[in-house]
């Protein structure tokens, strides 16, 4: 059992609930997909927003996502904001906070953070499971994965798993989580009805971010070295890989024209994103943009015709037209941005 804690922040802290999942496996669901149905009246009440995780100012940029023009800032409540998951119907979003160990959940609505979760020490990145009823954390200082309950913001339970776990995402049936982790220099794919870690893929130095393509494929990056891994969501081996340079960062998918959808990657040694095509096995570059000093998280528009790229040195988004390669807006954020999330 873990220890309990209990902390209070504003009047609406939420205390969690921490346990094992020894002996208490049937109380869980697995996560689901193909199951959540977004309610049409909801996703049109809240027009889509683009928000920013900023890391040295401990808040989330919030910038409208059609005219590109700042709405405001949201305070973490927490310290070293890093990570963002946002629900299906735009209502919540999740940001991990890696100094504070805390998840803060934010109604974007009122634009406020309405509660804070300790979920371990230096908690790095958040996902939502396919139905948006469990939110997964991982905790690179104790090598676990936090499972969190979306309604009542429960601890549900935590799960061991590999060396510094920095990247974590769903397979498209939701039967299993894939975790990278940076101690460990491989991903843990992890059976979301049993929790238990069914295989472990070695894939490079420092894996961090992953990112699910449409296809089912898993896509990582090795931050550590200077390439991108695929995995195939069937048989859970690594199908291929590319060097694309040092440091490459976060990946979204988007169109250049009629071509694609390609993946695009943000490269910090280049200050590019480098947009890959092909068969997995067979990759190749077929776009590169320059787009500033140090490009870190990236995100697309639904239609994938844009895309919204975080520069953590520059402390601004800027937004890519990817049929023509051109910056057509550049957005002041705050200190450090890491991660970048839309809303549909």
């Amino acid at each position: 059992m873990r220890p309990l804690s209990y902390h209070r922040l504003l009047s609406l802290l939420i205390a969690p609930l921490a346990m094992t999942f020894a002996g208490c496996a049937d109380s869980l669901q697995p996560a689901k997909i193909g199951s959540y149905a977004l309610k049409q009246d909801t996703v049109q009440s809240i027009p889509p927003r683009i928000y920013v995780a900023n890391e040295s100012t401990n808040d989330v940029s919030v910038i409208d996502a059609t005219s590109f023009q700042p709405i405001g800032t949201i305070p973490s409540l927490n310290h070293s904001t890093h990570d963002l998951a946002v629900s299906r119907d735009g209502r919540r979003l999740y940001a991990s906070n890696l100094a504070s160990g805390r998840v803060s959940v934010i109604d974007t609505v009122k634009r406020e953070t309405i509660a804070s979760i300790y979920t371990g020490e230096r908690c790095h990145v958040v996902a939502l499971s396919n139905d948006d009823a469990q939110l997964w954390v991982a905790n690179i200082g104790e090598n676990t994965i936090s499972i969190v309950d979306t309604k009542t913001f429960r601890i549900l339970g935590t799960i061991p798993v590999g060396k510094g776990p920095t990247g974590l995402t769903f397979s498209h049936d939701g039967r299993f989580a894939f975790v990278s982790g940076q101690g460990d220099k491989s991903v843990g794919v992890v059976d979301t009805a049993t929790h238990q870690t069914v295989k472990t893929i070695p894939v490079g130095a420092n894996p961090h971010f992953m990112v699910v393509a449409r296809d089912g494929h898993v896509w990582g990056v090795n931050t550590g070295q200077n390439d991108i891994y695929v995995l195939d969501p069937e048989t859970h081996e690594k199908v291929g890989s590319f060097v694309v340079g040092d440091k490459p960062q976060q990946i979204a998918f988007a169109y250049k024209g009629t071509t694609g959808p390609l993946a695009y990657v943000t490269v910090g040694s280049l200050n590019k994103v480098i947009g890959l095509a092909g068969d997995p096995k067979e990759l190749k570059i077929v776009d590169e943009i320059a787009v500033g000093e140090g490009p870190n998280g990236i995100w697309s528009n639904q239609e994938g015709t844009r895309l919204f790229v975080a520069h953590d040195k520059g402390n601004e988004i800027r937004v890519i037209d990817t049929g023509t390669g051109q910056t057509i807006a550049t957005v002041p954020v705050g200190r450090k941005p890491i991660r970048v999330v839309v809303s549909r």
